[in-house]
């Protein structure tokens, strides 16, 4: 069986994430694939910037936060990341997030379920030149919640029946990604 994490990479106060991440769990789970399926929330990790100095009285517990978000997403086969757009790009907690990872993501698989005022698309962009350094098969489909049509008041998710084909589409592929890239990564590990 899969483990598919979905990731939500927003910290921000008051976000519209937790809804898009909810709505997204629910989707894929709905669709009794052989696949387990799991919310990892950034804000459950406070990770340290990587690289700044952190005081001695917080390093135990900023070591700990590394060490689990490494473990929860080395755990996981592929992930479909929940990526809002801040300023044209992906949010600076999620790209932390993300450099603190290399070999818990390589050869692993990756949809995206984006929001914004164009709907996340161009975080995902930003995504996949990250990902494509961190050896990670991004997928093409992927869904596109606008700020202006999807929520209401810019607050109150309501998405249009229209994104379930986007979604179907990018489960499918991330499942088959997935799945073949599993394989791939049990052959390395045979032959290491």
């Amino acid at each position: 069986m899969l483990k598919i994490g979905i990731v939500l990479g927003s910290v921000r106060q008051g976000r519209n994430g937790e809804a898009v991440a909810n709505w997204t769990y629910d989707f894929a789970t709905k669709r009794n694939d052989d696949v387990e399926y799991e919310v990892v929330d950034l804000v459950d990790y406070n990770l340290p910037m990587l690289g700044a100095a952190v005081p001695e009285a917080a390093q135990q517990e900023a070591e700990a936060a590394i060490k689990g978000w490494s473990e929860k997403i080395a755990s996981f086969d592929g992930f479909i990341f929940i990526a809002p757009e801040y300023n044209h790009a992906v949010g600076g907690a999620f790209k932390n997030a993300l450099d603190y990872l290399k070999p818990e993501v390589s050869n692993k698989a990756a949809g995206f379920v984006g929001y914004g005022s164009l709907g996340g698309t161009r975080a995902h962009e930003n995504l996949r030149l990250i990902l494509g350094e961190l050896q990670v098969a991004d997928v093409r489909a992927a869904v596109n919640f606008s700020l202006m049509t999807d929520f209401e008041n810019m607050s109150v998710f309501k998405p249009a029946d229209y994104h379930a084909a986007n979604a179907n589409e990018m489960l499918d592929q991330v499942i088959s990604w997935s799945g073949a890239l599993k394989k791939v990564r049990e052959k390395i590990a045979v032959n290491a």
